[in-house]
């Protein structure tokens, strides 16, 4: 399916059946994306008496529960609630496309850590064209474990500069834009919604996104999915399409 789509003036071409899709797996331990201790996605017949949801064991249906935890099982969404006291909810989406930037950066070695600067974004972009972006940092397997590893994060400026710019929804393939232990300070997490000063309720942050290996930097357009549970972070499914100016 072939489109064109009109944003600030310029017209773009896509492709609806090219889309890439930057989510994780859930209940296939093998291929699970995981941080922060989590144990894997469980999926588990539901047992009432002698009765149990399971067509290898007797049932007309399978009838599973699954747990998960969304900030550490998988690609995932999640709203100012996530470090606010109101615990806004992420389900409350209005737009689901975005004209979005897909940039390559790779951290850089400070003070023993790997960092995301804000001065290697600035050097990529010659104009801002676009309202969502998009950071891969490097090529995690689908069953990467970020647990205790101390991953890369993004410096408060490089967030600073994006909320500056006017960026609205932010993917990462990390599992935080913060270190993983900062003693609680948040700061890339209350730079880029503006906390608790303007909070921004309308922006998202998506983390442990899957970006395959070979995608290239560029303009994409990016469709956004979440899952609908009124929480301050849900499952969700990224999925983008390479645009052409025309």
């Amino acid at each position: 399916m072939q489109v064109t789509i009109e944003h600030l003036g310029r017209k773009y071409h896509t492709d609806l059946n090219k889309g890439i899709d930057l989510s994780s797996v859930y209940g296939n331990a093998k291929r699970e994306l995981k941080a922060w201790g989590t144990p894997p996605v469980s999926i588990e017949p539901v047992k009432n008496g002698d009765w149990v949801g399971d067509v290898n064991q007797g049932s007309s249906v399978n009838f599973y529960n699954v747990s998960f935890n969304p900030h550490g099982n998988g690609t995932h969404t999640e709203s100012l609630g996530h470090i606010s006291s109101a615990r806004e909810s992420v389900n409350r989406f209005s737009r689901y496309h975005f004209v979005t930037y897909l940039a390559l950066i790779d951290p850089q070695k400070e003070n023993g850590d790997l960092v995301i600067k804000a001065t290697d974004l600035k050097a990529k972009l010659k104009k801002w064209n676009f309202e969502a972006l998009i950071v891969k940092t490097g090529n995690y397997d689908a069953d990467h474990d970020f647990t205790g590893t101390n991953p890369p994060y993004f410096e408060k400026e490089f967030m600073d500069f994006m909320r500056e710019m006017g960026v609205i929804h932010f993917i990462t393939d990390l599992p935080s834009v913060d270190r993983e232990q900062d003693g609680g300070k948040l700061e890339a997490h209350k730079s880029f919604w503006d906390f608790p000063e303007r909070e921004r309720l309308h922006c998202t942050i998506t983390e442990l996104a899957v970006i395959p290996p070979d995608v290239k930097e560029g303009l994409y357009l990016l469709n956004l999915q979440t899952a609908p549970f009124e929480n301050d972070a849900t499952p969700s499914r990224p999925v983008i399409f390479p645009l052409h100016e025309i």
